[in-house]
């Protein structure tokens, strides 16, 4: 399909620069597959849902995977994007015209690298120098890694540390956030289980090719960044009992939804995964592993978009977009949120 026909047209206001404060306020647009389209609020989602259905979460937490460092004199940036080894990390690196391999970057707080190998896409491997673990590293030298569309509005400030994280993050190693979770609480939680509404937890490391724009005409000719995730055997199993009880799957989350589809197979069985996924969702994909989505509103073009517009029909995604525009939804990481009922 031609790119630019999941184009729209988003005024800079409808940028969310903050998250909503509680969490759980944030406002929520359904979408079912026909009618109308209803205004509601993250917190109307217990109702929203079924006794015996279930969401799955991502685990993962962002480390502070922004650094800003020196090559000689030049001054370079580097976000880290997926882990090699225990010392190696691809990293896209901003001023990369002053890098060559085997050159030295030098950041703050005494952290250092070698920039190893360049690869095809203009990202290269920085070999990390020293003996502390590269997470103690960034730690004291890093930042939280903001989406650009943010970064480029606000410097980073503490508070991100906070906010760019989900109450479900456990496991090292995003570095951008898996932003449907930042709108829930533990407050919103009980009332699901309240509910009936069952919760359950995978594992993928969303890397910053996330954020990379389709440079492609065309969606065939786009290469999708890999990004490592883990399903367990335990959950699968717990999924699939779900399922066959009547229960449907929810992610929240595009990353979620793009894991559990990784892991299922043409009979709707979700297997246990472990390793990378470059699946790319566009319209015409048979969804398999879940029927419905939770998600935040994504940029044009993107191959998230695409991947909601595969769920819903292009033409109901750019409707349900307009509609999130003209009544003064927030938009990406920090914004509001939509409930896809395919």
């Amino acid at each position: 399909m031609r790119v630019d026909l999941f184009d729209f047209e988003l005024p800079p206001e409808r940028i969310a620069l903050r998250p909503a404060r509680p969490r759980d306020s944030a406002r929520m647009l359904v979408v079912p597959v026909e009618g109308e389209f209803r205004d509601m609020g993250v917190r109307d989602l217990p109702q929203m849902l079924r006794a015996g259905d279930v969401l799955v979460f991502n685990d993962t937490r962002v480390i502070p995977a922004q650094l800003e460092g020196r090559r000689g004199e030049a001054k370079i940036g580097a976000t880290l994007h997926k882990r090699v080894d225990l010392r190696r990390w691809q990293a896209f690196i901003r001023n990369a015209k002053r890098v060559r391999e085997g050159d030295e970057l030098v950041f703050g707080g005494g952290v250092t690298a070698v920039a190893e190998r360049r690869h095809e896409d203009g990202s290269y491997t920085l070999a990390f120098g020293g003996d502390e673990p590269v997470e103690v590293l960034l730690e004291r030298a890093g930042q939280m890694p903001l989406p650009p569309y943010i970064a480029g509005k606000r410097a980073t400030d503490e508070q991100d540390r906070r906010d760019y994280q989900t109450m479900f993050a456990e496991r090292d190693g995003a570095v951008a956030a898996p932003t449907a979770a930042l709108h829930f609480t533990p407050e919103l939680i009980a009332a699901l289980d309240e509910a009936g509404v069952l919760c359950e937890t995978l594992t993928l490391h969303v890397g910053a090719g996330t954020f990379l724009p389709v440079k492609a005409d065309d969606t065939q000719d786009h290469r999708m960044h890999a990004e490592w995730g883990y399903i367990d055997q335990a959950t699968a199993g717990r999924l699939n009992t779900a399922r066959a009880a009547g229960g449907r799957i929810i992610a929240v989350g595009t990353t979620s939804l793009r894991l559990l589809e990784s892991a299922a197979r043409d009979d709707r069985v979700i297997e246990p995964f472990e390793g990378d996924t470059a699946i790319f969702i566009t319209p015409g994909y048979r969804f398999k592993a879940v029927d419905g989505l939770m998600t935040n509103f994504h940029l044009p073009k993107s191959t998230l978009f695409m991947l909601v517009s595969a769920m819903m029909g292009l033409d109901r995604m750019q409707n349900a977009y307009a509609h999130a525009i003209e009544n003064e939804y927030r938009f990406y990481s920090y914004g509001d949120s939509s409930l896809l009922l395919p």
